[in-house]
C-alpha cells in the first residue's frame, strides 16, 4: 500500500470487507472478529490530528500515543491543545507513548518503570484533559518486553497478549515489514494489532527522504511563526523572505 491516506482509506475498506469489526484496548474481548488500530506520535503532532480527522470521516475511532518527552511537541501548549482537540474531537483514545531511555536509573528495573509510566499519565491526563489507561513502549528494549510490565490501571499494548492473541503488524520506518493487505485479504487471523505512525502519511505519496527532510526544513518557519507571537513587529528585524 502506498503511505497516503486513500492507500490508508484502501487498508480499512479491506478490514470491513474481511468482517473486522474496530476495537480498543478494552472492547477487544467482546467482539469476535477485530482490529485495534494504533498510532504511535512521535514527532509530529499536527499530521497526527490530520490523521485523525480523516479516521472520523471514515467512522473509525483508534488509539493515539503521546510521547510526553518528545522533544519535537509539547502537549501543555496552546497550538499542541489545539491539535489535541482535533484530535479527541474524532472520539478517538489517548495512550501514553513511553520512552524508558529517558529513565536511565530505572533501566532492568520493572517496578522502577513502572512507577514513571503512572507518573507520565497522571501528567499526560492533566495535559489532555482525557483519561489515560494504555501505554505502548518508545523503541522498547528487549529487557521491557520480556518483563511483560503489569501496571495497574492500565494496559500495556506491548504485553503479551497483544502479541500472542492477535497479529501485530507495523509500518516502522515507512515500511511494512509484512505483506499486510495480504495478510488482511486471507483472513487467516480473527485479531489483528496494526501499528501506523501519522508521520508516514499525506495527501501525496511521498518517500522517505522527502517525508523526513520536509518537516527538518519546515522547523524554520514554524520557529519564526512563534517569534512573531513573542516579538513586536519582527519584521522590521527579519522579515519571513529571509527564513530557509
Amino acid at each position: 500500500m502506498d503511505f497516503t491516506y486513500i492507500g490508508y482509506s484502501r487498508l480499512i475498506t479491506k478490514l470491513r470487507d474481511q468482517g473486522y469489526a474496530i476495537a480498543n484496548y478494552q472492547t477487544w474481548k467482546e467482539m469476535g472478529r477485530c482490529v485495534i488500530l494504533r498510532h504511535d506520535v512521535d514527532n509530529d503532532l499536527e499530521r497526527a490530528a490530520k490523521l485523525a480527522e480523516f479516521e472520523q470521516s471514515l467512522g473509525i475511532r483508534s488509539t493515539y500515543f503521546l510521547l510526553l518527552t518528545s522533544d519535537f511537541y509539547n502537549v501543555f501548549s496552546k497550538e499542541s491543545e489545539k491539535l489535541l482537540k482535533r484530535i479527541w474531537g474524532g472520539r478517538h483514545d489517548i495512550g501514553l507513548h513511553f520512552d524508558e531511555a529517558r529513565y536511565p536509573k530505572a533501566l532492568g528495573d520493572p517496578q522502577a518503570l513502572t512507577d514513571k509510566i503512572l507518573y507520565e499519565a497522571d501528567i499526560l491526563s492533566m495535559a489532555t484533559g482525557m483519561p489515560v489507561s494504555v501505554v505502548s513502549m518508545h523503541r522498547p528494549s528487549r529487557g521491557i518486553l520480556d518483563a511483560d510490565i503489569h501496571i495497574p490501571n492500565m494496559v500495556n499494548s506491548y504485553g503479551k497478549t497483544f502479541f500472542r492473541k492477535f497479529k501485530y503488524l507495523s509500518d516502522s520506518r515507512r515500511r511494512w515489514r509484512e505483506p499486510i493487505e495480504e495478510i488482511i485479504d486471507s483472513a487467516e487471523y480473527d485479531r489483528l494489532h496494526i501499528l501506523t505512525h501519522p508521520f508516514w502519511y499525506s495527501e501525496k505519496e511521498r518517500d522517505m527522504h522527502h517525508a523526513v527532510a520536509g518537516f527538518i526544513n519546515s522547523a524554520n518557519l514554524q520557529r519564526y511563526c512563534q517569534m512573531e507571537k513573542n516579538i513586536t513587529d519582527l519584521e522590521s528585524i527579519m522579515g519571513r523572505g529571509e527564513v530557509l
